[in-house]
């Protein structure tokens, strides 16, 4: 049984597809490897991804178009879809933001300084700790949030479209199981 891919257009199959997921490298292709594994397949995937959720969040009319503009000329980046993915819509603490999100709490900080002077979010009292801040969205910050997911609806869409409906299932099912860390079942 073999493997089969949908057209892409491009002359050849990519190399994994060609000698298989299981196989090793072959003895000619002994520094393929390193633009072939998958952690470096999935970084470009991300990248890509990330990449398109942006380029639809800048056009998006109902974004704010100071945000929809900073999208457009690049100066929102994918880590700013860090806060995205992790703020709690009842607000975050910023630790807990930057864990979440895998990043120190100094980096997130700055982020979180970023999208505070563009409006998305804003640091506000912690009811529960007089000491701390909550980080929680603006109203702005609610639209681009929309915006965000709106664009990875389509992002996903277009996916699904480029790879297949079953292959874009199987990615995700094994990705899921992937992250959480869970043996796949037998």
């Amino acid at each position: 049984m073999g493997l089969e891919l949908p057209p892409t257009g491009d002359p050849e199959p990519p190399l994994v597809a060609q000698r298989g997921a299981d196989a090793p490298p072959a003895a000619d292709d002994s520094d393929a490897w390193r633009q072939t594994h998958l952690g470096r397949l999935l970084g470009h995937a991300m990248r890509r991804f990330d990449e398109r959720v942006l380029e639809l969040m800048a056009h998006d009319i109902e974004v704010p178009l100071a945000l929809s503009n900073l999208a457009a000329r690049g100066q929102v980046s994918a880590a700013h879809i860090h806060i995205t993915r992790h703020l709690a819509l009842n607000g975050s603490r910023l630790t807990e933001l930057a864990d979440s999100a895998g990043m120190s709490k100094q980096a997130m900080g700055q982020l979180v300084d970023q999208c505070e002077a563009w409006g998305l979010v804003t640091r506000e009292a912690d009811a529960l700790d007089a000491r701390a801040r909550r980080i929680r969205f603006t109203a702005a910050g609610l639209a681009w949030l929309q915006a965000f997911r709106d664009a990875v609806t389509q992002a996903e869409a277009e996916f699904r479209a480029e790879v297949g409906a079953e292959v874009a299932t199987v990615a995700t099912i094994g990705l899921e199981i992937y992250a959480a860390g869970r043996p796949p079942r037998p």
